[in-house]
């Protein structure tokens, strides 16, 4: 079977390259990009089935990232799962009414992402959130980064 595509928009590289390690080894096949500009041309050059966007990215953000993503490039089946520091209930319901279909709070627990993944290309609507529960119960995440 061919290991599902993530598509890893992130701009701090030593959490692309946690979240991408942690993403391979629970076997899935990682697409890195570093900003806005390159997670479209990744994405339209090997389309995804999940993306993980940084909210605050050099050039545009993840927001008009999801936008332009959202405007053909990607089918509306492939969750786009915001990934940032803030975590505020109020940038929890800004991200979903920017159309995104999940939330992941920095920083990330190494233990809880690839079931938040699989529970995210799943399609269950309460995938949002379990990282940051998981961190909080075992200790295990990355570096706060933006």
């Amino acid at each position: 079977m061919t290991p599902r595509r993530i598509l890893v928009v992130e701009d701090n590289p030593l959490n692309l390259k946690l979240v991408r390690d942690v993403l391979q080894v629970a076997g899935y096949h990682v697409i890195a990009a570093q900003s806005g500009e390159d997670g479209l041309r990744a994405a339209q050059e090997d389309p995804p089935d999940l993306v993980l966007m940084d909210l605050q990215l050099p050039g545009i953000d993840g927001t008009e990232t999801l936008r332009r993503l959202r405007q053909g490039i990607l089918s509306r089946h492939v969750p786009v799962v915001a990934v940032t520091a803030f975590a505020m209930v109020e940038d929890r319901e800004r991200a979903s009414l920017a159309g995104f279909d999940g939330y992941v709070e920095k920083p990330i627990s190494v233990r809880a992402l690839p079931g938040q993944i699989e529970a995210f290309l799943s399609g269950a609507s309460e995938a949002t959130g379990q990282a940051s529960r998981a961190s909080e119960a075992t200790g295990e995440t990355s570096r706060r980064g933006q």
